[in-house]
């Protein structure tokens, strides 16, 4: 690692602790003895996202984010919930080494996660991933969830 101060090479770890989901280092030089911090993060692979159009895009967690604040508007999921359901949608794919993915696997994978929080969400969720176009499809998925 190099000094900031004087660009020499030689640089000494004096202290590291986890800080907020990162390796917090605290270094000093040892040519000029100053010293400064440096933090250590874990890189993801980035996530491409096959769409129903034939087009590929880089994951957007916000995105994500959107079309699950929509689901669970004014329903008993909390923010936490939430976002731990779509930090293991991310973990999974980091994990699994996986650069690239589909729409339909992500809203599968959102659909398990709903299930077991809420299951209005869960229906207010696929009627939009699954483009519901008439009431049969509601009645449908609403039996599947009373005999599960």
């Amino acid at each position: 690692m190099k000094c900031p101060f004087c660009n020499y090479v030689d640089t000494k770890v004096i202290d590291s602790r986890p800080s907020e989901g990162k390796k917090r280092r605290r270094r000093e030089c040892a040519n000029c003895g100053r010293r400064f911090t440096t933090y250590e993060v874990v890189e993801k692979p980035s996530l491409m996202v096959y769409k129903k159009d034939g087009s590929f895009e880089p994951f957007e967690r916000a995105k994500l984010m959107k079309g699950l604040q929509n689901a669970i508007k004014k329903r008993p999921v909390s923010v936490d919930q939430m976002n731990e359901l779509v930090d293991n949608i991310e973990n999974y794919y980091a994990n699994a080494m996986q650069t690239e993915t589909t729409t339909s696997e992500i809203g599968d994978m959102v659909l398990k996660g709903l299930k077991e929080l809420d299951h209005v969400a869960y229906v207010r969720f696929a009627s939009v991933y699954k483009d519901f176009g008439d009431v049969n499809s509601f009645i449908q998925l609403i039996t599947e969830l009373d005999q599960d």
